[in-house]
């Protein structure tokens, strides 16, 4: 009788940590959010009545996004290469208006890579020292403009293209 009542708490709390462990916490998924987030504000009232028109969309969202967004996109399903298909579990949520945040928890239970994406710190050019920065950095920053740099082999190289290119792309 005892161990039987031992199981039992054993298994209740076991249970309760668990679901404590799959409540999203302050920063946690934070490229599903704001992807998700973002698509929904783009559907229309006629598109959320409609799962294929939800999918399709999506879909054709994924298809364009970048780094991070097209990573989200290949965990869920949404890229041609992806591997699993865990659309629906997107798409059904939001065709009955459930908020970003809650469909990323369910997310984050059945692939707890998907709240493991968070977007790289923006660097502020008008305030940073380019000689300060890797090579790494410096090429990251011409690859977000969507920019390259043929012929470039010094760090020098990198920070006269982005001096060079900084006032078209960072200017509202």
């Amino acid at each position: 009788m005892w161990l039987f009542i031992v199981l039992s708490l054993n298994t209740l709390l076991s249970f309760h940590l668990w679901q404590a462990e799959a409540k999203l916490k302050d920063g946690d998924c934070e490229v599903c959010i704001k992807f998700l987030t973002n698509f929904a504000g783009k559907l229309s009232s006629d598109d959320l009545s409609d799962l294929t028109k939800i999918q399709d969309k999506l879909k054709a969202t994924c298809k364009k996004a970048k780094t991070k967004e097209n990573r989200f996109c290949y965990y869920i399903g949404g890229t041609a290469d992806a591997a699993t298909g865990m659309l629906k579990e997107v798409v059904k949520p939001l065709s009955y208006h459930m908020p970003a945040d809650k469909i990323c928890e369910k997310l984050k239970k059945q692939d707890a890579q998907i709240c493991e994406l968070q977007y790289d710190k923006q660097i502020d050019l008008n305030n940073v020292d380019l000689k300060k920065l890797r090579v790494k950095q410096l090429k990251k920053i011409l690859s977000d403009w969507d920019e390259d740099c043929v012929g470039c082999l010094e760090k020098s190289d990198f920070i006269k293209k982005i001096e060079m290119l900084k006032k078209e792309h960072t200017e509202l």
